[in-house]
């Protein structure tokens, strides 16, 4: 009998961005896109109603983030395997990504072969880093001295948003909570982190590489 092919749920929020990823990886031949979902909270539904062999993850998503959903969906479903796939190539993010689940991690400037042998080799149940990520952000994914390893995911996101500029009623809009709950996760995790305002926290984002200049 014929090998059944590898099936892929395409996770991005952009429709067209996901056709294209859609067209490269049935090129390969034994790939199947079974699934594309535009949201986290789509694709976890989606992996409660199918299955699927990897779920290549973009970590930008308008809701739940991706590293959010990675953990949800291995938490509930640990025979499912995620491969990021994120324009985030900063060592946070690898680290945040393989802590909630991921077994692989690509950037998105990766050539369209990394992409399909990623897929292949987490299919395996191998680990698979984009060789093309620096050498020092690889090993330092694997290093828990950061000063951001003690949030929980959604403190890092909170962390994340609140850096970028975002108002705590904006940011209650984007992960579906209350503006109450959003403070109380800001609160602690300055507590946690020993930063006294959001200047200050923006500071230690952009030095961490979690939001850019």
């Amino acid at each position: 009998m014929p090998k059944q092919p590898i099936r892929v749920l395409l996770v991005d929020d952009h429709a067209v961005v996901r056709a294209g990823y859609a067209r490269l990886l049935k090129l390969a031949g034994d790939i199947e896109v079974a699934g594309e979902a535009d949201s986290g909270e789509r694709a976890y539904a989606l992996c409660r109603e199918h299955n699927f062999d990897v779920i290549v993850m973009d970590l930008s998503l308008p809701g739940m983030s991706g590293i959010e959903t990675t953990r949800r969906i291995c938490s509930r479903h640990p025979g499912t395997r995620v491969l990021v796939f994120s324009v985030h190539e900063e060592a946070i993010f690898v680290r945040r990504a393989l802590a909630a689940g991921a077994t692989g991690y690509i950037g998105k400037r990766a050539v369209a072969d990394v992409l399909i042998e990623g897929v292949r080799q987490v299919a395996c149940g191998r680990e698979y880093l984009d060789p093309g990520l620096a050498d020092d952000i690889v090993a330092s994914a694997q290093d828990s001295t950061s000063p951001l390893a003690c949030l929980s995911s959604r403190e890092f996101e909170i962390f994340r948003l609140v850096a970028s500029g975002m108002s705590v009623t904006d940011i209650a809009e984007e992960l579906f909570v209350s503006p109450k709950t959003v403070a109380n996760h800001a609160s602690r995790l300055r507590a946690k982190l020993g930063v006294g305002g959001t200047a200050e926290l923006t500071r230690l984002a952009i030095r961490t590489g979690v939001v850019g200049l």
